[in-house]
Formats: structure tokens, sequence, C-alpha cells
């Protein structure tokens, strides 16, 4: 799960980060006259929305009075942003965030990343913030620092004081910097994330340590852990995609015209690559789970044909925990429940696969049957041609 910015700093306010003076969120439909500003300005006011380059799309304003800030908000509000990070889309900004503005002496970019090849926790930082860190990687590697952080004993002293050294954090800020590294390695343990980035940190004019922005993803597996997190909206999920969260199924939405349905996220991804291979496109990745009973299955048919794009339907499904059988006479119930019009093509491979066959020849639907997949890609994409 992406967190929003204000989302994000809420939680580094529970772990002691400095963070500038904030007045308030303000959602779409809401009066601007609800703002309560004090502190005699200037504010800043930042679109909410999951991507960066934000202030280039004119996301992120400067309001020197109350009557400012107020008309910067309202006209933010419900705009459409498209930045480098967007793929060309537009993000519609529902929120926007309030905060005392700042002026900034030195710009840094500090964060904490899951190293899958060396299976920890990593530290990056840079003592050049406010850009693109994949940018500065591509452009001078050497200005970006890594420290790797035991998941058990955290960021240690030492290694704290080794990244201050190498950002060149002044003696002022020192102690304060070391503290805020090692809160920061502790929460990415904490709340189980992926990935929390500050960038940029910032030293300002008058002396103090900000946190200026916060990006926070965490492992949508251990929102079982955190049901504070969990209770929030997905913002990056359709409708569709939080239906089917509801339900206790994996799906995502995606470009093509063949909905897919099957069983295991593995399985699922070669379904994907399969279809592709064979000249078509994948509406959807969906994975009903490996324990899927009737009502999963028509659920899952009923969310692959709300996309309107959805031309053919390949399911593509192996018996291993479940049945063959068992999954025949599943899909054969889900589709009297849910009227397909669009072409079905099924594959099934497992267990019992030889009497779940006979019982979709039997059932009278109008399906393909494939006996690879292979074959169920190649039907699906000619189906839906």
């Amino acid at each position: 799960m992406k967190l929003l910015e204000y989302e994000g700093k809420e939680i580094f306010a529970r772990y002691g980060l400095p963070l500038l003076e904030r007045y308030g969120v303000l959602r779409l439909g809401e009066d601007p006259s609800s703002l309560k500003l004090t502190g005699g300005g200037p504010w800043i006011v930042k679109a909410q929305v999951l991507a960066g380059g934000r202030g280039k799309a004119g996301g992120v304003k400067v309001g020197k009075t109350e009557e400012e800030v107020r008309k910067l908000a309202a006209a933010m509000l419900g705009m459409k942003m498209v930045t480098h990070q967007t793929q060309g889309k537009a993000l519609t900004v529902e929120e926007v965030l309030v905060e005392q503005a700042c002026e900034l002496d030195r710009e840094m970019y500090l964060s904490v990343v899951l190293d899958r090849k060396e299976a920890c926790p990593m530290i990056i930082a840079s003592a050049e913030g406010g850009m693109s860190i994949e940018e500065l990687a591509h452009t001078r590697p050497e200005l970006i620092l890594k420290v790797p952080v035991d998941p058990h004993a955290g960021l240690r002293d030492f290694q704290a004081r080794e990244l201050a050294y190498g950002l060149k954090i002044p003696k002022a800020n020192f102690r304060e910097f070391t503290e805020l590294a090692k809160n920061l390695a502790r929460m990415f343990m904490d709340i189980d994330a992926s990935l929390i980035e500050i960038n940029p940190l910032a030293i300002t004019r008058d002396g103090r340590l900000i946190a200026v922005d916060s990006k926070i993803v965490t492992d949508d597996n251990a929102l079982f852990r955190h049901k504070d997190m969990a209770a929030k909206p997905d913002h990056e999920a359709t409708p569709v995609e939080r239906e089917a969260k509801d339900i206790g199924i994996n799906y995502i939405g995606l470009d093509g015209n063949i909905g897919c349905m099957v069983n295991g996220a593995g399985l699922a991804m070669a379904t994907l690559d399969t279809v592709k291979l064979a000249g078509g496109d994948a509406a959807n990745f969906l994975d009903v789970g490996g324990g899927a009973n009737v009502d999963q299955i028509t659920r899952a048919f009923q969310i692959i044909l709300k996309d309107p794009k959805v031309k053919a339907i390949m399911v593509n499904i192996f018996g291993g925990i479940m049945k063959c059988d068992n999954i025949a006479s599943g899909i054969v119930e889900a589709s009297r429940r849910v009227s397909i019009k669009v072409p079905l093509v099924v594959r099934l491979e497992g267990t019992n696969v030889k009497e779940g066959k006979e019982i979709l020849a039997r059932s009278g639907l109008k399906l393909e049957q494939a006996d690879s997949l292979w074959e169920a890609a190649r039907k699906a994409v000619a189906a839906a041609k």
C-alpha cells in the first residue's frame, strides 16, 4: 500500500521525526474557509497524489496571505495532474495539505528500502536531494551512500554517525540527524515497509533539520498486523480492485482484452506472459487462490466482466489442493449464475483432470477446452479477435 504524503507524515510524527507545522488537509468538496491558518505565513499548499514531480505540474504552491492560500487550495482541488511518474495518465487531486512554508538552505535524500539481493533493509542517502534518485544513480553514482541495516539490531550508532559524516551534516544538527536515521530504520521494520523515503530532507536557513516530504510503501501481505493502515483507502486501486480485495481475490486491472482467471500468483504471471507470447494482451491479473470455491469463482467471473474491454475469458487452473473435478463443477455452477456473453476458454491440469474435463464437456456450456497453456492462450487470443 502506498501512503499519501500527509499519511506518511502522521507516522513520521509518531517516531519523532522533525516536520513542518501542519495546518490541515482540505478535501474535495470542503469549504477552504475551514482551514485554520496561524503563524503569520507564508504557507505551502501541496496536492496529495501518488506521484513525484508535483511541483513542476502545478501541485505545490506558496501563499503569502490567508486569502491567497485558500484560493490556491480551491483551485488545486479537482485539478487533473500529469507528471513524469503518471505514465501519461491524469490524476485527480482530491486532497491538499497545507503546512508552514520555510526557506531551505540544503536539500538531501534519505530512504530505507528492502534490498532483496542483500536480504536486508538498506539505507540509501545522498547529499544531493530534491531530485530523482534514479537519475542521480545514473549520472553521479559516487554521490549515493548505502548502509545495510540489521533487521534485529537496527541501525547502529556508529553507522548513523558514518552516515552523518558522509552527508556532511553540520555539528549543530549531528545528534538530531543520527537519531532521525535510527528512528527511520526502526520505523521501516515496525510498519513492515518496503520503502520509506524523505526527499528532500532539508536544513533550513534558520538551521532546523526538516523532513519536507514523505513517501511510504508498505507490504500488503503484512496489513493484518496493522489494522490502522488496513483501514486506510488504497488510493491507487480502482473500485473493481477494491471489491476484489474485499472478497479475498487478488485482482489488478490491465490494458488488454483477455480476462484471465488463474489460481496461484506464479501461474497467473506465467499465464499473462503466455498470452502476450501468443499475440494478445491480458485485461487483468486475477488469482482466485488455491482453495477457490463456487462463490469465489462466481465473483471472479463477475469482476472480470465488469471490464468493458474484455472480449474473451481464459481460465487456467491447476488442481492441487482443490481437485480438477471440483473446480470444473465450480466453473459450471458459476457460469450458470453469471451471464457470460464472451468466448470462454478453459484449461485444467492436475489431480482428477480427466474427470474435470468430462464435467465441462457434459455441461452444455458454450466453452472451449484446451490441453495446454499454450493452446489455451492461442484460442483465447483468436477468440478475442
